[in-house]
């Protein structure tokens, strides 16, 4: 790791920063502590593979998805798990926030490998649910990847770009991916800055800039 901050989000924020004659400041975030920065106005916007769902949108302004990513899962080749099935009554680290093990569960009752008893998607909270496979939550991902490597869980689940970070030698992705994940620009609702950001991902759109940015971090 370099330390510096790289990527296709990073590439667009400094692209919008540009556009706007500023320069740009990068704030980590988590998915537990992003919508609490934007809110309490410490950050201007979000950048950072947020998923677009409608539930979100009643608190936050979102622009058009920029790209379009799935759920997958991440696992130790010597584990043997190869498949959704071969997680039955396995437990799976997921961020504290993220819609990860909600969309594992769901697909794995898709997939007919749990009964899917007692499972709301409005209600379902990964700390409570223990049938068929349970999860274990974490503030960071690397805090989720050092705890694939030493045992203490048996996979990792998120959004296959992040995931892929981690894919070092002697790990792979199990052969299932899931819920399509749209990313967008979150802004402070009403904002006159949610109508820019749009404006500039439409753009980028457009002129083929994203597409360039997908190719080039290997997102195709």
């Amino acid at each position: 790791m370099t330390g510096e901050y790289s990527g296709m989000e990073i590439s667009l924020a400094e692209k919008l920063a540009e556009q706007l004659g500023v320069d740009v400041e990068f704030t980590t975030v988590t998915a537990a502590t992003r919508t609490e920065l934007l809110d309490s106005g410490d950050i201007d916007c979000v950048l950072a593979t947020f998923t677009i769902t409608d539930e979100r949108k009643k608190s936050w302004d979102f622009t058009t998805p920029y790209y379009t990513d799935y759920v997958t899962v991440l696992v130790e080749d010597s584990s043997g798990i190869t498949t959704l099935a071969d997680l039955k009554d396995k437990k799976v680290g997921v961020s504290s926030g993220s819609t990860s093990a909600r969309a594992l569960t769901e697909a794995m009752i898709e997939d007919g490998v749990l009964s899917g008893d007692g499972f709301d998607k409005e209600t379902f909270d990964p700390s409570l649910w223990t049938d068929g496979v349970s999860f274990q939550q974490y503030d960071d991902y690397p805090s989720i990847s050092t705890a694939l490597s030493a045992g203490q869980i048996d996979a990792f689940c998120v959004d296959k770009s992040i995931l892929a970070v981690y894919k070092t030698e002697g790990r792979s992705y199990i052969d299932a991916q899931f819920a399509p994940q749209e990313y967008g620009i979150a802004t402070k609702k009403d904002s006159d800055f949610s109508a820019y950001c749009n404006d500039f991902i439409e753009a980028c759109l457009a002129d083929g800039t994203i597409d360039g940015l997908i190719a080039e971090n290997n997102l195709g």
